[in-house]
């Protein structure tokens, strides 16, 4: 999986093209993929209709016979409805191609309208991730720590976080398959997520990674995936973020540095630079105990 959490390098034989499901794509696609494509098929219709107006010969009025310059812009105008009155259709030909094209810019304008709105109000998360986890100790007990930050001022209400190992598993028939196992959190849920929130797993005798080592999960090719979903404050609909570890992101015997600052005037404030900082964790040393008196 990427960091995104998302599987790369794979293929899937047999799917649905994507004209079949068109919408799907063009909300996957980046922004500029979109505009790009927009663009082209704007281009791309008005050449097709200068090219079928030229067929029709000396059809539309004040332009140059034979013009593919004059027939392209006359097709732009048609399209976009813009009408500066200088060209226009003379013959039954020429208005029969102008109302077609007129249908099909509206119709055109009104796609072109609805997915530009669609994925300007997509809500998204913006969650920042710690590019490393921690294994490291709590209470005695081993974990594996690390923590996400709301990038946005604003809450995440109803805030809850999943997180699962994915890991082969060999049955008792011989079997080998990759399989998700859910990590139980020290707390899954947030009531209100604001700020920051560090997530905890106790690696105890319940837990798939019970027994094993950094080591042992590159070997096992285990890898962590974290998936946070909640309500958003602000436009009220939910959201979702992800995110995925390698053995190669995960750091031993270390602890996160707190990402709460102090302004020069007092406040205190978020620093999301800080969501990476560790520093080596240092078990604390007991004092020996002072030794009883002698008796005389």
């Amino acid at each position: 999986m990427t960091r995104s959490g998302e599987f790369a390098g794979v293929t899937v034989q047999g799917q649905i093209t994507s004209w079949h499901d068109f919408y799907h794509s063009v909300m996957k696609a980046r922004w500029p993929v979109v505009a790009l494509s927009l663009f082209t098929a704007y281009l791309g219709t008005n050449l097709v209709f200068a090219g079928l107006y030229l067929l029709g010969g000396d059809d539309i009025a004040n332009a140059e016979p034979g013009s593919f310059t004059d027939a392209f812009f006359f097709s732009v105008q048609t399209m976009a409805t813009i009408g500066y009155g200088a060209m226009a259709p003379k013959t039954l030909y020429a208005h029969v191609l102008v109302t077609v094209e007129a249908i099909f810019g509206l119709f055109g304008l009104a796609l072109a309208t609805g997915i530009v709105f669609a994925k300007f109000a997509r809500p998204l998360a913006r969650v920042a991730w710690s590019e490393v986890a921690l294994l490291t100790k709590r209470n005695g007990i081993p974990h594996l720590v690390f923590r996400v930050a709301n990038a946005r001022a604003n809450q995440i209400v109803e805030a809850s976080m999943r997180v699962c190992a994915l890991k082969f598993e060999t049955t008792s028939e011989g079997e080998r398959m990759r399989r998700f196992f859910d990590l139980n959190l020290v707390r899954a849920n947030n009531p209100i997520f604001a700020m920051t929130w560090t997530v905890m797993h106790p690696i105890d005798e319940h837990s798939p990674l019970h027994g094993m080592t950094i080591e042992d999960l590159g070997q096992g090719n285990v890898e962590i995936l974290a998936i946070l979903t909640g309500l958003d404050s602000t436009f009220g609909q939910t959201i979702h973020a992800r995110y995925a570890y390698a053995a190669d992101d995960i750091v031993e015997n270390a602890r996160f540095e707190d990402m709460i600052v102090v302004r020069p005037d007092g406040r205190r404030a978020l620093d999301i630079t800080r969501i990476n900082l560790c520093v080596p964790h240092e078990p604390k040393v007991e004092a020996a105990p002072d030794e009883a008196p002698k008796a005389a």
